[in-house]
């Protein structure tokens, strides 16, 4: 197992392995792994899921996508993180995801948790998973690529409708 010192460093020799990633994905991640505690305040199982999402960053979003090579959904990412990074097999669709896990506050929110949000005029139509420091990772929308999200941006903030905690803390 990777001792978390060793994380950081390990993940911004990543950076420059990951194809397609925009300077702006690029800048974001690069302030992540320059900071030595990002990856020490989570647990293993939280830190798996967040290297295994900062993966996918830059795949293209596609519709009802749950294949990387193809493009990735907002579910079909989620999905494909928790069952890759963690083993855990998820329901295919954000409704169906948010009946998943314990519902918890939005101040209580940590790293790993599922974030859900009305995009399309019904809640719990988008899901991203939690980062910390009130970002999240998701699939956007077509045309766009899998990226981080400040959820402190007034779009996020009028669509948020919970979160929910799958992992043990």
């Amino acid at each position: 197992m990777l001792r978390k010192h060793l994380l950081a460093p390990l993940f911004a020799a990543a950076l420059i392995a990951l194809p397609g990633v925009g300077s702006v994905h690029a800048n974001e991640l690069h302030r992540l792994a320059e900071d030595a505690s990002f990856f020490e305040r989570y647990t293993n199982s939280a830190q798996d899921l967040i290297l295994k999402g900062l993966e996918l960053i830059g795949i293209n979003y596609r519709m009802g996508g749950t294949n990387p090579d193809l493009g990735l959904d907002c579910s079909g990412l989620v999905q494909l993180v928790f069952k890759e990074a963690i083993g855990i097999l998820l329901p295919r669709t954000a409704r169906e995801q948010s009946e998943v896990g314990s519902v918890i506050d939005r101040q209580e929110l940590k790293a790993g948790d599922l974030v859900f949000f009305n995009t399309m005029r019904r809640t719990f139509s988008h899901v991203g998973i939690y980062l910390g420091d009130n970002r999240f990772l998701h699939a956007p929308r077509a045309g766009a690529e899998v990226r981080i999200e400040d959820m402190r941006q007034s779009y996020w903030i009028n669509r948020y409708n919970g979160a929910r905690r799958l992992l043990a803390r």
